[in-house]
């Protein structure tokens, strides 16, 4: 299976194992892309099954990250790293330090930051050993919780995907579904009843439920997801696992509009094509969930809220650039937001070499 997804085909710049026997890490560091600077990336902790599990889901979540990057406007690549084991038994501070040093031996082509079974305290112990790392506490200089701000653009790109349906971004009296109401689906969740849309929720947690009823009182619970994507929806936003869009759901699906947080949402490729048939506008998940990737970028420079802020917002316009795109070459949007993230990756480092052909 290893030799099935690593190779030459993969297009991977540099795949790094990581073992520390002292501690127990057993790590993968994958830089897709460093066209458009170091790559950044967040660091998966999950108990995979195997190390050849763990290797596909790096090559796949670096390769995204890549897009969602360029697709973003950032001057940044795409990596991402994943530790193999259970957190709740094996992470300890000395096995986040031994990551850590091995994150500084990339020398800064590779810069981590939270993801699934990682958070800003695990950040914190992390810049111990390495200073190429973001998603860091505020005491600690850092931008703190990525959620704010992913969950911000999602709304963002809701708003333009409501245009392009429907002729305006208003969402008022728009019913819209969402699945996961954890981090960035409860935040989601608060833009929504403020801009007056009919949410209606679902998630395997009752504590993320009874979170979201009581922050929110107005909101509706169905009993799962399979409720909820057979539901009279205007707008279905998956913000729990990926994997969420397959042949069966878009049968299913009333929505006319597919818009979350979720990562990796189309189950396989081809999917996209299913919904584009059936009339259903999906915005990109690497675009429209690209708000906290601009949040913990933004602490790079030292960061400023309000700063970051701006960048999100800007995603509803780059959202409507896709759809046109999309409407333009009769492509699914999916298809439009890779070829405007490629474009820009083999463009800019075409225009720093003139740059550097100058000063030299």
């Amino acid at each position: 299976m290893t030799e099935g997804v690593f190779g030459r085909e993969s297009g991977h710049e540099q795949v790094v194992f990581c073992q520390d026997a002292h501690t127990g890490l057993q790590a993968i560091i994958a830089v897709y892309s460093t066209a458009l600077g170091p790559a950044l990336g967040g660091t998966r902790f999950h108990p995979y099954s195997s190390e050849s599990d763990a290797l596909e889901d790096v090559l796949a979540l670096s390769k995204g990250m890549a897009y969602k990057n360029a697709l973003a406007g950032l001057d940044l690549g795409g990596g991402k790293a994943v530790i193999i084991g259970d957190p709740a038994t094996v992470k300890s501070e000395a096995l986040l330090r031994a990551y850590g040093r091995f994150v500084q031996s990339l020398g800064g082509r590779y810069i981590t930051a939270c993801d699934v079974g990682t958070y800003v305290p695990d950040m914190d112990v992390i810049a111990k050993e390495t200073r190429f790392v973001t998603g860091r506490s505020r005491d600690c200089g850092g931008a703190g919780d990525s959620s704010v701000l992913t969950a911000y653009g999602v709304y963002q790109g809701m708003r333009a995907s409501a245009e392009h349906v429907w002729g305006t971004p208003e969402l008022r009296g728009r019913r819209v579904g969402v699945s996961g109401v954890g981090k960035v689906g409860h935040i989601l969740t608060g833009h929504l009843v403020e801009a007056g849309a009919e949410v209606v929720i679902a998630d395997v947690a009752e504590a993320a439920i009874d979170r979201a009823v009581t922050a929110y009182p107005g909101v509706e619970v169905v009993a799962d997801n399979a409720a909820l994507i057979r539901g009279d929806l205007d707008v279905y936003a998956p913000c729990a696992l990926g994997g969420a869009l397959d042949d069966d759901t878009v049968d299913v699906l009333r929505a006319k509009v597919v818009c979350g947080a979720a990562n990796n949402q189309l189950a396989h490729p081809g999917v996209e094509k299913l919904l584009d048939e059936r009339g259903i506008l999906f915005a990109p998940d690497y675009l429209v969930n690209s708000g906290g990737v601009v949040q913990v970028s933004d602490e790079l420079h030292g960061f400023d809220f309000d700063r970051a802020r701006r960048k999100v917002t800007s995603l509803y316009d780059t959202a409507r650039s896709v759809f046109r795109l999309a409407a333009d070459e009769g492509v699914p949007p999916v298809t439009a937001a890779d070829r405007l993230a490629e474009r820009r990756m083999a463009e800019l480092p075409r225009l720093r070499s003139i740059h550097s052909s100058i000063l030299t």
